[in-house]
């Protein structure tokens, strides 16, 4: 299977390539947009800063390319905000594949910690990625900005308060919590999404 991680300037990359080896899949990672469009799925993961990740992908022309993809495609953390429509990071147009704004946790009370990181469950699965099995999981998060619950939502998570862990439409899947760290249970999502 030809999987393609998409290279856009985002951290953590290393470690989605280490998890899929491990599920013996050698991906390739590359902004080049023949190998993307050509690739049997496409991982468009990272940590980073909307505006400035936004930037890379416009400049190089990857913006269209995400857009025009027909195949499974996964976006993880900081690629579901950018599959969004605006990020309140930046006040930054995104790619709009789900329609939906991202927007930044506010803390309500002193225990309320940003980024919200570490351990979390998923609640209301409902995807061919999410399984019946991962209704419960726990999955590591790290990220300071949320997306609120959509038509498109196919998980959910509390911190603060619900919002979306897990998107999907049509060919486009979203994680916002990290597979390639969260054990067991990201490695059986990661197999999902390989086997669609």
């Amino acid at each position: 299977m030809n999987v393609v991680i998409i290279k856009y300037g985002a951290g953590n990359i290393r470690s989605v390539d280490y998890a899929l080896r491990r599920l013996h899949i050698e991906p390739v990672i590359t902004d080049d947009p023949v190998a993307i469009r050509r690739a049997d799925r496409v991982i468009f993961p990272g940590q980073g800063e909307a505006g400035t990740t936004m930037h890379y992908l416009r400049e190089h022309r990857l913006d269209g390319v995400i857009r025009s993809l027909t195949q499974p495609v996964l976006g993880i953390c900081i690629g579901m905000q950018l599959l969004c429509r605006h990020s309140e990071e930046g006040a930054t147009d995104c790619l709009g594949i789900f329609d939906a704004q991202v927007k930044r946790f506010v803390p309500r009370r002193h225990e309320d910690k940003i980024p919200h990181m570490g351990w979390n469950t998923l609640a209301g699965v409902g995807s061919r990625l999410l399984d019946p099995s991962t209704e419960g999981q726990y999955v590591y998060f790290v990220h300071s900005y949320y997306v609120p619950p959509t038509d498109d939502t196919a998980a959910t998570t509390d911190y603060i308060h619900p919002f979306a862990s897990a998107m999907q439409k049509h060919n486009f899947y979203a994680v916002q919590f990290h597979p390639e760290k969260s054990g067991a249970a990201g490695e059986r999502i990661l197999s999902n999404f390989l086997n669609l």
